[in-house]
C-alpha cells in the first residue's frame, strides 16, 4: 500500500475524539499519525494501520 507523508488516512473506525480522519506524519515499519480532530499525535505499527484503512486522499490532488 502506497502512503506518503501527508496523506489523509480516512480510517474505519474511529478514533476516541470522534474524527476518524488521520494525517500522516512519518511512514516506515511503523507510522507517525496525527488526529485531525484533536490534533494527538501517536505512533500504530504498519501492519495494524493498513488493514484499518477506508480511503486514501492526497493533500496535493485537492
Amino acid at each position: 500500500m502506497d502512503v506518503q507523508v501527508n496523506d489523509v488516512l480516512v480510517m474505519k473506525k474511529a478514533h476516541p475524539c470522534g474524527a476518524n480522519e488521520m494525517l500522516v506524519l512519518r511512514s516506515g515499519m511503523d507510522f507517525r499519525l496525527q488526529c485531525k480532530g484533536c490534533g494527538r499525535e501517536f505512533l500504530i505499527p504498519r501492519k495494524k494501520i493498513e488493514k484499518n484503512i477506508k480511503k486514501i486522499r492526497r493533500e496535493s490532488e485537492g
